[in-house]
Order: structure tokens, then C-alpha cells, then sequence
């Protein structure tokens, strides 16, 4: 009997054994006799991705079929039986050894994850010479259930979209049955697997663990992205608790696939996106040597911060006789804008088509005509931009042309929201999801700097017109009772074309447009909470943020009297134009019927907030803008919320009210800004601070007074004696 020293010898040997026989078997493998074979008519955006991740992973791949006529029937249902033609065209004329190994796959919808090593080490797992992948599916004839051998655990069902095998096998194997181009590939190799002489003689098992192919459709909730397994993702099969390599998007898996595709065959590492560095083709041509650019601008609604959106597209940094433009403007509101900024553009641009409002040509038909003109002048791209994308990085579209994708979108994000331009997942009905990985795009954090594959773009993106020529579809924005957006992406990815979306760059940013109200007059000065940036660009005075600086010692007129630039000349005259808009002025008398008591002590020609409905925004701009200020002068005062509900817009004129009496204001402290300018719009007039004889004259406009309110100063205001002067005033914490 053998001691139990000798045994666990022995037992070590032999373990010994087998893994050096099983890694020299992997070791040694001819890597030219490692072929993958696939099938493809066309160049797709699905074709160009599996070849790149078969070049990445250093495989050497054989296309049948490429550019010639498809014969294979419509691949949305059943068909393919051309694939297996090609297959047995090729295996004839091939010079196959003994020990040929081929991993034949689908090439539009696979992605492959894995190289020689990894792909034959998984394969030499199974006692098989020919594997097939697996799903849980069995189609396309359900009346082959029960045929299919039981398994204990696992995926039952043959798949047909890759296997792999000795050559000499398969070769032999598809030789026992023939298949019409039209008839299709999977029900076919499932027969010939069903056939248990077959299946015996030739070794064939599926991967029912997913051990080396995952196919995607009905086994989503089965698979998850690994970061941690090396330096780069892989996909890991949480059910099974298997890694595998070739990646299947079949059935209705494709955006998941997509999705997937954004992170495997080492497009992504643990630092970030390892495909995305910007080859600047551009850097090389001439300005007359750019490829031409149809720039398509569609306002189909009332749009905050036109005049911003139109001067950004006025100053892209693109050479202008390269670039064509389509307008459609089907807002009144906006024409009289619209009227002078296509004269610009007519003389900046090459040529420039114009539907103004009083066409009626609808939303949906004007974006199929401007992809008919982009067409119809031969340009090179077609670059559609909605009135809400503002593109504040004006090289944004040779970045785009410089990365030379079929189709491809900047990210643009509403400012301080979660909403942007694109989605990175649809539900059941084809609607928004939330990717996993959508805020960290959005975000723009290290994990989210990359070109992602989604399902759905809108307001901006650059398309190559070969493409829109290859689709074949005449109304690329019409698809049955579709709004143009969802149609335009159905479209394209019912055609394999890929929408990406690039946030590798700061691009620009969308405006919130949905409850700007043209009825308003200046209606954008009501956006400051919905559209901030756009607000504080157009609104804030460009000196304000040096007020707030460390080493800045801000002007001091009087003791304790500050004086800030604040807001714009535009958002004066913008401001004083809501007054005398709205016009009931308040008759200066003691008699308030705004004030709860309906007595005012100190009463002055005016407008409340409130009465033009500018309560809520003028909240905001003290919490923001003139709260820092008086927390940097006044130290040690903090007050939250803000109050101050005693603000409002002062009218001074020679013949109304010229001048204010000596008093102290309801406050802590109050703010004062002019709203013209002394010595254009008015004479005289200013403030006097009688405690310390000092007066403010020379007031600027967009520049704001703060001083303390109810007991240390007590002011007057001075007389005007020509013109009008309009304030700002407010009573913070009374």
C-alpha cells in the first residue's frame, strides 16, 4: 500500500503533468494556424469596431463576401444562409493541417475581447472539437425545445454567431447538409448539432457557461462590466462566474452591445479612454483644402439667449467659404433678429438658405430639406445645430470634422442639470434610460472623458453625407408617427450606423428654453434661475468677480459705503425697459395699496418686483451676486434666506419726483444701482449721506451702492434736474 507521503506525490505529479501538457498546448500553437473567418458585405461602423478589436488583440481575421452584394436575405429575421456558403467556398480552397483552428463569428454585432492565448485557452477547457456559443433562446424554431440535450446548469440553446473548432472539422461537418443563400444559419447549424451522429463524431458541445462566447439577447441580467480583473474592462458573466471573450450582441441586445463596445477590447484602462486621442487631420490642409460643411440651424420655438447662439455659430473658427448654411426659423418673435443676422451670414458664408417664419414648411419637413440641400450642394458634412446648443468653444466643429466618425455629437449639458444631448440607454418602448455611466459622462469626471457609442442624440451633431447617401432613406427624420429626433436615430441604427457622442472636450452647453415666455418684455432677464450661465455672460459686469479677489480693496466713496460694478449697460437698459413696459408707476404719495399697511413713509415714483413678476429672480441675484459682497465688507453678517421683499426700480424726473428727503432706510443694509448714466440720461441727481457730508454724484451705471441701512445712514436723494434717472433699490433684511 502506497504511504501517504508517496500518494500526495503522486497525486502532485500528475497535476504537475496535466497543467504542463495544457499550457504547452496553449504555448505551443502556430499562431498561423489560428484564423478567425467572418462574413460582411460592408464597411459598417459595427464592421470597422470588430476589426479594430481583432487588430487590438492582435488577431489575424479573414472577411468573406466584403463589397460584394449581400445574398443573404434580410438579417432582421430569418436568413444568413449566404454565410455558410461563403464558409464552405472558402474551406475548399483553404490548405487546412490537422491542426488548423478557425473562430468564425458575425461581424457587425461582435466585439472580441481577447487574443490568441485567451481565446485558445478557454477553448482547450472543453473535451470538444468544435464549440458553439449558446443563449437562452431557442430560436429560431421553437419546436426544437425539447430536442436540445439537458443541461445541469447553464444556457441550452445553440447560437450561431460564433464557434470555433478544428478546420477540418467544421469543413467536414457543413458538408453533410447544403443551405440556400435565404435559408437561415442558425436553424441550420442547430440541425446539424441535433444530430447526434454528428454531434458525437465531430465532438461538438456549446459553451452553455459562457466560458469563452456570451451572446447578449436574454442573458443581460447575467453580465456586468469588470473593472478589476487587469488594467483594462472585460465583461464577467456573474451567473456563471466566467469571463468571456467574443461578445455577441444578437436579437435586440445591439444597444446593449453598443453600450459594452464603449469600454472592451481595450478601449478602456483604468486612466481613462485609451482610443480618444484627436488625430488633427486638419492641421495639414489649407484653408480652401477643409472639407465643406452644411451648418443646419432649426429654431422651432422660442429660444432664451438667441442673440449669444447666433454670434457663437457667426465666430466658429472654421474657414467661412467652406461652410453653406440652412436656416428654418418658424418663430415670429425671433425674425426681426433673425432678419439681421442672415444679412451677416450671406456675407460671411458661401451661400446661405433661409425659411423664415411665414413659410409653411413644418419642423419635420425642414430637417428632411436640409438634409436633401446638404445633398443636393455636395458638401462633405452636414452639421445640425438646434437654437438651444450654444457652442461656447468655437473649434468645436474641426474637432468634430478631425474625428472623422460617421456621425458624432459634442456634449452639451444644461448647466448645473442632469440633462443633455444625448442618452446613454432606451427602455422597453424606446424612450430615455439612465446608463450606468451617464452622470459620469455628464460630469465630465476622469471616467467620463471619452467617445461614447449611445442610442440617442439631438440639438448638435456632425454627420458625413457619404453616410446619409449610403442609408438610402430619403426622409432621414421620418419613420412612420415618429417626432423627427427619435425617427432620425431609429433610422440610423436600424442601419448599423453608430451615434457617438464626444466629451473629451469642453464643447458648449444647452439653454433651457422650456418655459421662456416671449410674451414678456426682455424676457430673458426672467432666466437667471433656469439658464444661470447664459444670465450671469449676458447680465453680470465682466469686473465683477475681481471685487471678490483676496487682494482687491474695493471703492469706499463714503464711510461704510461700497460701490461694486455689478450688472451690464444691457441688462440696464433691458431692466428699464420691463418698467416703463409694464408702466404703473406708483404716484409718490404716502397711499401704497402694495404695502400691507398701505402706507408708505418715505414714498418715491416705482416699481415693486413683484408687479412684474421678478420677485423670485431678484432673490436669486442677491443670494448670489450681492450677498459675497456684503459677507467680504460688512464681516461677521451672515443672514440666510435673504429677504428683501421691499425691492424696486426708482423713476426721478424734474417734473414728477426730483429728489428723495432725508431718511433711513427699513434695512440692515441696502443696495442702490444705477440704471443709466448721469450726464447722458439725466442731470444731477446722486446720494448724499448727511451724517458724514458726503455725496455720490458721479454715479456709474451697472455699478452698485451698499451701505448700512436703519440707523447709521441717514441719506437723501439728490436732485434731478434734467432728464430721468432710474435706481435699483433693495431693502435687505428689513
Amino acid at each position: 500500500m502506497l504511504s501517504n507521503l508517496h500518494l500526495n506525490c503522486l497525486i502532485l505529479s500528475c497535476v504537475v503533468f496535466f497543467i504542463s501538457v495544457h499550457c504547452n498546448k496553449v504555448k505551443n500553437i502556430d499562431e498561423d494556424k489560428f484564423l478567425v473567418i467572418t462574413v460582411a458585405s460592408n464597411e459598417t461602423d459595427g464592421y470597422k469596431r470588430f476589426i479594430q478589436s481583432a487588430e487590438v488583440n492582435k488577431l489575424q481575421v479573414k472577411t468573406l463576401g466584403l463589397h460584394q452584394p449581400w445574398l443573404g436575405g434580410d438579417m432582421s429575421s430569418l436568413g444568413g444562409g449566404y454565410k455558410v456558403n461563403l464558409l464552405k467556398n472558402e474551406l475548399d480552397e483553404m490548405d487546412i493541417t490537422d491542426d488548423m483552428i478557425i473562430l468564425v463569428t458575425d461581424s457587425y454585432d461582435v466585439i472580441i475581447d481577447g487574443g490568441v492565448n485567451d481565446i485558445l485557452e478557454r477553448f482547450n477547457t472543453f473535451d470538444a472539437n468544435i464549440v458553439f456559443g449558446a443563449e437562452r433562446l431557442c430560436w429560431p424554431d421553437t419546436s426544437l425545445y425539447d430536442k436540445y440535450p439537458a443541461v445541469g446548469s447553464g444556457y441550452r440553446y445553440l447560437n450561431s454567431g460564433g464557434f470555433i473548432g478544428y478546420a477540418k472539422d467544421i469543413k467536414e461537418l457543413i458538408s453533410n447538409r447544403s443551405i440556400k443563400n435565404e435559408e437561415d444559419d442558425q436553424l441550420y447549424y442547430a440541425l446539424l448539432f441535433l444530430d447526434e451522429t454528428l454531434r458525437t463524431k465531430h465532438k461538438i458541445v456549446l459553451d452553455t457557461l459562457a466560458n469563452l462566447f456570451q451572446n447578449l439577447y436574454g442573458s443581460l441580467e447575467d453580465i456586468k462590466l469588470n473593472f478589476d480583473l487587469d488594467e483594462f474592462v472585460h465583461l464577467t458573466n456573474t451567473k456563471y462566474n466566467t469571463n468571456p471573450v467574443i461578445i455577441h450582441g444578437n436579437g435586440k441586445s445591439k444597444i446593449e452591445l453598443n453600450s459594452f463596445g464603449n469600454y472592451l477590447a481595450k478601449s478602456w484602462k483604468t486612466s481613462g479612454c485609451t482610443r480618444c486621442n484627436l488625430i488633427k487631420h486638419l492641421d495639414s490642409l489649407k484653408p480652401d483644402q477643409f472639407p465643406s460643411v452644411l451648418i443646419s440651424v432649426f429654431i422651432d420655438k422660442p429660444t432664451a439667449f438667441l442673440e449669444e447662439f447666433l454670434n457663437k455659430i457667426a465666430n466658429l473658427n472654421y474657414p467661412a467659404k467652406k461652410i453653406s448654411m440652412f436656416v428654418y426659423n418658424n418663430q415670429e418673435y425671433h425674425a426681426p433678429l433673425f432678419d439681421d443676422y442672415i444679412h451677416n451670414f450671406k456675407t460671411m458664408f458661401k451661400n446661405v438658405k433661409y425659411i423664415a417664419h411665414n413659410s409653411t414648411v413644418n419642423s419635420k419637413e425642414a430637417r428632411n430639406l436640409a438634409v436633401e440641400n446638404s445633398l443636393h450642394k455636395g458638401v462633405d458634412f452636414y452639421f445640425y445645430v438646434d437654437s438651444d446648443s450654444h457652442l461656447d468653444n468655437p473649434d468645436v466643429l474641426k474637432y468634430l470634422v478631425n474625428r472623422n466618425e460617421s456621425l458624432i455629437a459634442p456634449l452639451l449639458v444644461r448647466p448645473f442639470k442632469a440633462w443633455s444631448n444625448f442618452w446613454g440607454a432606451l427602455n422597453a418602448d424606446g424612450f430615455y434610460a439612465r446608463s450606468f455611466d451617464y452622470m459620469n459622462i455628464i460630469n465630465g469626471d476622469q471616467g467620463g472623458k471619452g467617445i461614447w457609442n449611445v442610442p440617442y442624440i439631438t440639438n448638435c451633431y456632425l454627420m458625413k453625407t457619404s453616410v446619409i447617401k449610403a442609408t438610402n432613406i430619403k426622409t432621414i427624420y421620418t419613420l412612420n408617427s415618429m417626432d423627427y429626433d427619435m425617427a432620425f436615430c431609429t433610422n440610423l441604427r436600424n442601419k448599423g450606423i453608430h451615434l457617438k457622442i464626444d466629451s473629451t472636450q469642453e464643447y458648449g452647453h444647452l439653454v433651457d428654453s422650456e418655459n421662456f415666455d416671449p410674451q414678456k418684455t426682455n424676457p430673458e432677464v426672467y432666466e437667471l434661475i433656469r439658464n444661470p450661465l447664459d444670465w450671469d455672460l449676458r447680465y453680470i459686469h465682466p469686473e465683477y468677480q475681481k471685487s471678490l479677489l483676496p487682494d482687491t480693496v474695493n471703492n469706499q466713496p463714503c464711510p461704510d459705503v461700497f460701490w461694486f460694478p455689478i450688472v451690464t449697460e444691457k441688462f440696464c437698459h433691458e431692466f428699464v425697459q420691463i418698467m416703463e413696459a409694464y408702466g404703473q408707476w406708483s404716484d409718490g404719495t404716502n397711499n401704497d395699496k402694495r404695502l400691507e399697511t398701505g402706507y408708505e413713509a418715505v414714498p418715491t415714483r416705482d416699481i415693486h418686483m413683484k408687479q412684474v413678476g421678478l420677485a423670485g429672480v431678484w432673490a436669486e441675484f442677491l443670494r448670489k451676486y450681492v450677498v459675497p459682497l456684503q459677507e467680504r465688507e460688512f464681516i461677521g453678517y451672515h443672514h440666510e434666506p435673504v429677504r428683501a421683499p421691499m425691492s424696486f426700480v426708482v423713476r426721478y424726473r424734474p417734473d414728477e419726483q426730483p429728489s428723495l428727503r432725508p431718511h433711513h432706510d427699513s434695512s440692515t443694509y441696502t443696495i442702490n444701482i444705477a440704471l443709466n448714466q448721469v450726464g447722458v440720461d439725466y442731470e444731477g441727481g446722486g446720494c448724499r449721506f448727511i451724517r458724514y457730508n458726503c455725496n455720490v454724484t458721479a454715479t456709474r451705471m451697472g455699478w452698485m451702492l451698499m451701505h448700512p441701512g436703519r440707523l447709521t445712514h441717514y441719506h437723501e436723494g439728490l436732485q434731478v434736474t434734467q432728464g430721468t434717472r432710474y435706481i435699483m433699490i433693495s431693502f435687505v433684511d428689513p
